[in-house]
């Protein structure tokens, strides 16, 4: 038995809904404990692509428990819309199970989100406009609404109305936009209470009942390390905490029950939305790993930033994380180039830096220092051991080990859950990995 997390040790869309999707396979339970609809999943199943924001990837297992911890947000309507695609599909929706204490994200929230952003003009975050920085905030503010006040009509109406009026106000007076009217909200919001209500369960209650029947339970994080509210690139950040601390506060366990520590990063990096990005390309081979890499956003459908791999970010989120071993994704993305780089370290104002700097105006005059490998020109699309790599691709790997200090468990070659090499069950193996050389 092991209790697992898996992160994003980059700025998020690392490919964890792969990693999650295959690690479903040995966990009993998956929790999902952070992040709202502006995280986004792409599994690739049978032929089929399915997106998903807030449902965890392990719903496609049948016998899997998928609870949506206290320490998400949820927007009822687009978690609606997915659990309608799944039935769709066919996909068994039995298991999933919803934190009673989640905060939920309402109209003005959403409406909120964008007319702050628009209003931040050539200063904007990136934000995704989905209503998740003023969720956190009323949630931080003790306003917020959550998933237990969407079952009773009456506590509803007393939760909802000094938030809806304080909202309306902002709306209307400092930007201009038509109140919402409490009815119509409260009628909407209790009928999605009423769809969602067979899956409410006490988050905390439900994971400690699984973790004494000694079942794996798999804790899952939205977006990246460099994405987290407190020790990512602020304000260029999300408004929870992705990191894996994050998952004993979302999902309302002790670090004691935390096995391993599972960091998952692209053989390359991407960034979506505003702020610095030291190894940020430009030019054909900035297009080339977008358009083989595929690199539009789930959530939003914006191209992604690409550029070479970071390692100084990759060590922070090592260290910040405590990651045991990576899965490495989209090595495949690779394959054509001639050469790849890497980034080792950081020139800051002539001085050569291996830490990453907290000062978000220090990390965007960080200039990379590359090492450059040889490519190997050739698919790996078809490899399913170690020994089918090519050779370079091997001393990429092992490089990257090498400069992150930490052994790769798994690499992902395409999207397909087929094009996978796993070096080690993270799970049920023990504590080794593909070691750096």
């Amino acid at each position: 038995m092991a209790n697992v997390v898996v992160i994003g040790a980059q700025w998020g869309d690392e490919g964890k809904g792969k990693i999650t999707d295959l690690l479903s396979r040995s966990a009993d339970v998956v929790v999902r404990y952070q992040g709202g609809v502006n995280a986004g999943h792409t599994i690739v199943v049978d032929g089929k692509v399915l997106k998903l924001h807030l449902i965890p990837s392990g719903i496609l297992y049948p016998e899997t428990i998928c609870l949506i911890g206290s320490g998400t947000v949820i927007d009822p309507k687009v978690m609606l819309e997915e659990l309608d695609m799944l039935i769709e599909n066919d996909i068994d929706i039995s298991g999933l199970q919803l934190s009673s204490t989640a905060h939920v994200t309402m109209p003005y929230h959403r409406l909120l989100d964008e007319v702050m952003e628009q209003s931040r003009g050539d200063q904007k975050i990136g934000t995704t406009g989905r209503g998740i920085g003023p969720t956190y905030a009323d949630k931080a503010q003790r306003n917020g609404i959550r998933v237990i006040d969407l079952l009773d009509e009456k506590r509803l109406r007393e939760r909802l109305k000094i938030p809806l009026e304080e909202k309306n106000q902002l709306l209307e007076r400092v930007y201009g936009v038509n109140p919402l009217e409490a009815d119509q909200v409260i009628e909407e919001y209790l009928e999605h209470g009423k769809r969602l209500s067979p899956h409410v369960v006490e988050c905390s209650t439900a994971i400690h009942k699984a973790a004494r029947n000694k079942k794996n339970i798999l804790f899952e994080g939205a977006q990246g390390t460099l994405l987290d509210l407190d020790h990512g690139t602020y304000p260029f950040v999300t408004s929870s905490n992705p990191v894996s601390g994050g998952a004993c506060i979302g999902a309302g366990v002790g670090p004691t029950l935390i096995d391993r520590v599972i960091g998952v990063a692209k053989a390359y990096t991407t960034r979506v939305g505003e702020g610095p990005f030291p190894t940020e390309l430009s030019g054909s081979i900035n297009d080339q790993l977008c358009d083989r890499g595929g690199e539009f956003g789930t959530t939003t459908g914006r191209r992604r930033r690409c550029g070479w791999f970071d390692g100084v970010i990759g060590r922070y989120a090592v260290e910040v994380n405590g990651l045991d071993c990576l899965a490495i994704t989209k090595l495949d993305v690779l394959d054509e180039l001639p050469e790849i780089k890497v980034c080792i370290a950081y020139e800051l104002d002539g001085q050569r830096i291996e830490h990453f700097p907290s000062s978000a105006e220090d990390f965007a005059r960080c200039k990379p220092v590359f090492k450059t490998l040889p490519g190997w020109q050739c698919s790996t699309a078809d490899c399913r051991r170690l020994q089918d790599l090519p050779s370079s691709a091997m001393a990429y790997l092992r490089f990257l080990a090498d400069l992150m200090e930490v052994p790769i468990a798994i690499v992902s070659l395409g999207a397909s859950r087929e094009q996978t090499i796993v070096v080690e069950d993270p799970i049920h193996g023990p504590k080794r990995a593909l070691l750096s050389s």
